[in-house]
């Protein structure tokens, strides 16, 4: 269904119905052999390939552009002080020395001055503030650095669709499935850590395929967006341009920007790993239409009609109904092909979201 000029995009418009078992519960036994769909928005094309076939796919001198954003083991499970009730901690991100913004599941409502016992009692988090959408912001007094407790005792952030056992504790440090996860929902290019949701589009790129990439004449550069939990909040407006993105840190090294600068004056493509990628590039584009290096902060909400300044090509996996990422992909693309591609990707029982495999948008 094609909007009529003016006409409002509704957040209905992106739904579709998606049985259970395609959500993708376990990584694929090789990043590189999960399945790729190629999907080409000037004809309307859709082929089938798998991720280890990007080298094919792709042109020489086109400028890969990737996220290298750490993923930090931010759940922690605890204790109320007071009372022993068991309470949940999902840490977002430090606001000033010791001082966090978290998401706090707890036995009981809590209260502004409420203290928690975390990680084995190496942990005391005192809440000191409630705020909207479910936030707090807790005061930490640790026993050590905390950022290495959260690396020895926190569990991966995995979106909620993915299912896994609840263990409270720390006997959850040493268990294989943590240990998987640890590995498999982080890129093999992390670097910087700071999101609390990995970069999904990337996990399909092992050393081996980065390396035959780069053998392909196919260039790769970085730069860095720490994913928020913005990037599971369901979009509950009827009008999609009502929806508001949270914030979220943005970092584009100097070398970085003059080698995207480079390849976008010399008219090669821009070629996105991912949606929070592109959310980077189109967030720092100047009125030259370069790219601005530095720091900063994006609430860049992408949806039909967007124009795209910078990127060319978006490597990406399928995501939910109804979700900004979705809506993002279909701005790239076109709506309708979007949603025929999702159909073909049911139909052909590829595997969805964060574990599940790819599309390549050309």
């Amino acid at each position: 269904m094609i909007k009529a000029p003016g006409e409002k995009m509704l957040t209905k418009d992106f739904d579709y119905h998606l049985p259970a078992e395609l959500i993708a519960q376990e990584p694929a036994l090789e990043r590189s052999r999960s399945r790729l769909m190629l999907v080409h928005r000037a004809t309307g094309a859709i082929s089938h390939y798998h991720a280890n076939d990007l080298p094919s796919l792709l042109q020489k001198g086109d400028q890969m552009v990737l996220n290298d954003t750490r993923v930090i083991p931010a759940r922690l499970f605890g204790k109320k002080t007071k009372t022993g009730g068991k309470v949940e901690v999902l840490f977002i991100e430090e606001s000033e020395k010791n001082t966090w913004q978290a998401f706090l599941h707890s036995s009981g409502r809590p209260k502004v001055g409420d203290s928690f016992l975390l990680a084995g009692d190496k942990v005391e988090a005192r809440l000191i503030s409630i705020s909207e959408r479910g936030r707090v912001m807790l005061e930490l007094h640790c026993t050590g650095d905390f950022l290495k407790i959260l690396a020895n005792e926190g569990l991966p952030p995995l979106p909620p669709y993915i299912k896994r056992l609840r263990i409270d504790g720390a006997a959850s440090a040493c268990s294989r499935q943590r240990q998987l996860d640890l590995k498999r929902y982080q890129t093999v290019y992390a670097r910087v850590p700071g999101a609390v949701a990995a970069p999904t589009a990337g996990l399909h790129l092992s050393n081996k395929l980065l390396n035959t990439l780069a053998k392909a004449g196919i260039e790769r550069t970085e730069v860095t967006l720490h994913v928020g939990p913005g990037t599971f909040i369901p979009v509950r407006c009827e009008k999609v341009e009502d929806h508001k993105m949270e914030s979220e840190r943005l970092f584009i090294p100097g070398p970085s920007a003059r080698k995207i600068n480079k390849a976008i004056a010399e008219k090669r493509r821009i070629v996105a790993v991912g949606t929070t990628t592109v959310r980077t590039l189109e967030s720092a584009v100047s009125a030259e239409g370069k790219i601005t290096a530095g720091n900063d902060r994006t609430e860049i909400f992408i949806y039909p009609p967007f124009h795209f300044q910078i990127v060319g090509a978006l490597l990406t996996n399928f995501h939910l109904p109804c979700s900004t990422l979705l809506m993002m992909v279909s701005a790239f693309a076109g709506r309708d092909l979007i949603l025929r591609a999702y159909e073909t990707a049911i139909r052909e029982k590829y595997r969805f979201y964060s574990y599940g495999d790819c599309m390549l948008i050309i």
